[in-house]
């Protein structure tokens, strides 16, 4: 047995399983949730023509949405912790909708930007709600499977967002498409109202800065959050790396290929719902550590068969596949360690965990774009083999420190010095 936290057959015996209904509802409410923040991508065009919006300034739609994005990680996520979460997702699914709606409605440009700020904000709020939510329904012996599976919705939904726009959008405009999102948020807060487990209310209740307060605080003492959360940061920036610098190359001579054809090859990822399923699994049973070790050979790897896209089309898809599977692997392994502390405060530890994500996609995103200017793809491709490396390497540092804190079950004890 590895020397990480296992729970006991006794245990697992005696402990309730979530039903399986339980789970496929967190994912797919996962999966509409996140996809609402990611509808707006392949619709920009379509959005400038009617607002008379320079094409340069379109993207700006896109920023409004990482910006509330970023809020919610700060401002609305931590409320898990603080009110009752099954009450919080049904209001926050509400608002959802009602926004869309008016996005849908949208009469001018500062409107439009205005309810795609409260669109990133609120779909972030109830993703990251719903995972958190899962975590603290799951009992330990489940907990890395149930949030793997929700974790696995977020990822489709995240992938089949575009497809679902360009679709919808191609038969009734983009406005069709907000309209549509706006009634399935509506259905869907009445599915969670009827199915979503009751849990039992917050044990104790603080003023609302101090709980925000509280978030950073996690930060600053958990050392497994501080180590799995450098992972993520590192990860996610590989994984922008690939997918913001991809459409450049692909768009260019000889591929030549429409923006529709580009986003297809996100389908090819999908299989990595189905890793981080498994990988919760291989979390919940011990094997953590390994798993991550693993995933982290295939996000290097990946970057091989990258770098030959302009010879085939079909080594693109092989790379995508490798890179989508190591890094929801490590995605859902990671939520499986950090949500083992700390019951009482899952949706700080989300909030605080997703802080690193949006730092490392963000950062992916602007170096891939500056080397590919200065170096093209080749460079691109080695700066994504580079972040892979460093993950590897501050995986094979700090993995002592991983299994002895996991093994103690200490996992939010406070960093020493010797452990800095």
């Amino acid at each position: 047995m590895q020397a990480e936290e296992v729970t006991s057959t006794a245990e697992q015996a005696s402990a309730p399983t979530l039903p399986r209904s339980a789970v496929l509802l967190f994912a797919c409410a996962s999966g509409l949730s996140v996809a609402n923040v990611y509808y707006a991508q392949p619709l920009l065009d379509a959005v400038a023509r009617e607002f008379a919006i320079p094409q340069a300034a379109v993207g700006g739609v896109v920023t409004a949405t990482q910006v509330g994005c970023a809020l919610a990680l700060v401002l609305l996520v931590p409320l898990g912790d603080l009110l009752e979460r099954r009450r919080l997702m049904l209001v926050q699914a509400v608002l959802l909708s009602a926004v869309l709606a008016f996005v849908g409605l949208a009469w001018s440009p500062a409107v439009l930007l205005l309810a795609m700020l409260f669109t990133g904000a609120l779909g972030t709020a109830m993703t990251q709600g719903l995972i958190a939510y899962a975590a603290s329904a799951a009992s330990g012996h489940e907990r890395g499977r149930v949030v793997g599976a929700a974790q696995g919705g977020v990822f489709l939904g995240l992938l089949l967002a575009r497809v679902l726009a360009g679709a919808i959008g191609d038969i009734g405009g983009w406005r069709s498409v907000y309209v549509c999102a706006a009634a399935s948020m509506l259905a869907l807060a009445v599915l969670l109202g009827a199915r979503l487990p009751r849990l039992a209310p917050p044990r104790r209740r603080m003023p609302y800065l101090r709980l925000i307060g509280s978030t950073f605080l996690l930060l600053r003492q958990d050392r497994v959050l501080q180590v799995r959360g450098v992972l993520a940061l590192l990860m996610f920036a590989a994984f922008n790396v690939f997918w913001s610098a991809m459409v450049l190359p692909l768009s260019a001579a000889p591929h030549l290929l429409s923006h529709t054809a580009i986003g297809a090859f996100g389908l090819v990822g999908a299989v990595g719902a189905l890793a981080a399923a498994r990988a919760g699994r291989w979390a919940d049973q011990g094997f953590g550590q390994a798993t991550t070790f693993g995933a982290l050979v295939l996000l290097l790897l990946a970057w091989l068969p990258l770098s030959w896209l302009d010879s085939s089309l079909w080594t693109l898809c092989i790379g995508i596949l490798l890179l989508d599977l190591g890094g929801q692997a490590i995605h859902a392994t990671n939520q499986g360690m950090i949500f083992r502390s700390h019951t009482d405060q899952h949706s700080r530890m989300v909030a605080a965990y997703m802080l690193f994500y949006a730092v490392g996609s963000g950062a992916g995103a602007m170096a891939a774009t500056a080397v590919y200017a200065t170096s093209g793809w080749p460079g691109v491709c080695l700066l994504g083999a580079g972040v892979s490396v460093l993950a590897l390497a501050f995986w094979a540092a700090t993995a002592r420190q991983m299994t002895r804190a996991l093994s103690a079950g200490l996992p939010n004890a406070r960093r020493s010095s010797k452990t800095g």
